[in-house]
């Protein structure tokens, strides 16, 4: 019984909380999930029906001059209107073939449309739907203290050793550190061919690596494509002093990797695996390397977004594949290949979107597109000159990568 006072007199409620208010509450947590986060079942439909008509009418209007990216975890009723899908880079990279577009609509998060912005002629605008979709994990590593971070490198004496490497999800502020520092960006296609690379920059068994932010696409890469061991690799934490580390420890470290996850891959287990072998005989568990390292380890075949859809496009009929990334994608692939006879699950039983992602839903995008048909720019996304410069350096070296 909760009773709420108003300015004539307490009303009772006789409100019995949901599950899902004790979550936004902060009453209800998952302690096996790195984020703490359980989630509900399903999305909302659209709340208007007419939503699709006028995102279709705004978009016909536009034209040649808009160019619509879906992410691959975005919503089916925003994905219906994407030029092109795919993920963050491959998009960024399809918007500047796309130069003759005037406006760049990213249906994703902040970070992707910064990069879109970085690799986009100054002539062409970047528009994000909601500028509150952004990345929990790129958010896990700020500009000031990555610069903290350097600072403890440069007092254990071994900053001149360090080469960055940044994954693709992370902050224009980040990949400009990167850039500036020598380093590189990856994605979770090439962060081997990446780390090769950065080892090779200086003495051999002398040079490290800062792995930022995803500690566990760096953890993965180096132990299950490299051939380090887990000792090899230490967890630098910008919250505690020094990282939580001793000059010794990062002196013998050739992986240093920086305390940050994704807060949907993060909450895969070992745990899931077993349950789902348990509840599936024969199933394929196929897995994202942003997963722990017990999960990637446990789990049958491991591999970029666009790996997990190539994957599940050459499986054989009656095949049986349990998935783990965001549930958006699993859901649209289950659909896809369902008339082939492929059955493909989530990987853990409590199904969980991107919450940052899925805040680009139809009213927003809607509102973005009748915006600019209007001739009314909104929610551009714009990366200064000096940041530009330095990411762009260090997304020219990942280009470059053999």
């Amino acid at each position: 019984m909760r009773v709420v006072t108003t300015a004539h007199s307490p009303v009772d409620l006789a409100v019995e909380p949901t599950p899902l208010a004790l979550l936004l509450l902060g009453r209800e947590a998952d302690p096996k999930s790195e984020r703490g986060v359980d989630c509900p079942g399903d999305l909302p439909s659209p709340s208007d029906p007419d939503l699709v008509e006028r995102a279709r009418a705004a978009k016909e209007k536009l034209g040649d001059k808009v160019f619509v990216l879906g992410h691959h975890y975005q919503r089916d009723e925003v994905i219906q209107f994407a030029d092109v899908t795919g993920d963050s880079f491959k998009l960024a990279k399809d918007a500047a073939a796309k130069p003759e577009a005037e406006y760049i609509v990213f249906c994703g998060v902040h970070f992707m449309a910064e990069s879109a912005d970085i690799l986009t002629s100054d002539d062409q605008k970047v528009v994000l739907p909601d500028l509150a979709a952004g990345c929990s994990m790129a958010d896990m590593a700020t500009a000031e203290q990555v610069a903290e971070c350097w600072d403890v490198l440069t007092e254990a004496g071994i900053a001149e050793q360090v080469v960055p490497v940044s994954y693709m999800n992370s902050s224009a502020d980040i990949k400009a550190f990167t850039g500036k520092h020598g380093g590189t960006i990856c994605t979770s296609s090439n962060a081997k061919r990446a780390l090769d690379w950065a080892f090779e920059q200086g003495e051999p068994h002398a040079t490290k690596v800062l792995f930022l932010p995803d500690q566990h696409l760096g953890r993965n890469t180096a132990v299950r494509d490299l051939g380090m061991s887990l000792d090899d690799c230490v967890v630098y934490n910008p919250h505690k002093p020094n990282g939580g580390l001793t000059a010794e420890e990062l002196r013998a470290a050739r992986m240093i990797l920086w305390r940050g996850h994704c807060s949907v891959h993060g909450r895969f287990s070992l745990e899931s695996v077993e349950d789902v072998r348990a509840r599936i005989p024969g199933v394929n568990v196929l897995v994202h390397p942003e997963c722990k390292h017990e999960v990637v380890a446990a789990a049958d075949h491991v591999g970029s977004t666009e790996y997990i859809i190539k994957a599940l496009e050459a499986a054989p009929a009656g095949s049986k594949w349990a998935i783990g990334t965001e549930l958006n994608l699993v859901r649209r692939l289950a659909n896809r290949f369902a008339p082939e006879g492929k059955e493909i699950v989530f990987l853990d039983k409590t199904v969980c979107f991107c919450s940052t992602m899925n805040r680009i839903d139809l009213p927003h995008l809607v509102w973005a597109l009748e915006s600019l048909a209007e001739g009314n720019l909104v929610n551009r996304i714009e990366v200064d000159t000096e940041t530009e410069s330095f990411a762009k350096l260090a997304l020219e070296r990942m280009l470059a990568l053999p």
